[in-house]
């Protein structure tokens, strides 16, 4: 997949009294941006559920370059910056564009947890591995 990009719509509520996004709708919208790309390579909810085993996150950072309002045209895209052989470690990041400027980039730490031992665990569907592996790469993608 070289790319997974989606359009955000904005509500009133998401604004701040600056009427710019609150900081946290930035990170609401990465968090559904990467389950939407999981759910369509495959790892949908109900996999996960199945075989007991949930994404976590270690650090969720953004740098906020460009100041968003509520009629703004928005794209999101969503790529893998970094992650090991076994896809039980990945760095995930999310840069929203208006139209070509830069406006912010969200990145992501993440691991797999055992949803029943409550432990990390690497991923042992191969579903999990293939999912991530379909990931679109930034052009520094690295391996951890």
């Amino acid at each position: 997949m070289a790319t997974f990009s989606k359009q955000l719509s904005f509500r009133w509520a998401d604004l701040d009294p600056n009427f710019h996004l609150r900081h946290s709708v930035y990170y609401d919208f990465g968090a559904q941006h990467r389950v939407e790309l999981l759910e369509q390579l495959g790892l949908t909810l109900k996999v996960m559920q199945k075989e007991h085993i949930g994404p976590i996150l270690f650090r969720e950072e953004c740098i906020f370059r460009k100041e968003i309002h509520l009629a703004d045209l928005i794209t999101m895209q969503t790529k893998m910056a970094k992650m090991n052989a076994d896809a039980s470690r990945y760095s995930i990041v999310h840069e929203l564009y208006r139209e070509d400027v830069l406006c912010a980039v969200i990145t992501v730490d993440g691991a797999w947890m055992d949803t029943k031992l409550r432990k990390l665990a690497s991923p042992t569907p191969q579903i999990v591995v293939d999912a991530l592996n379909s990931f679109p790469k930034t052009t520094t993608f690295a391996a951890l």
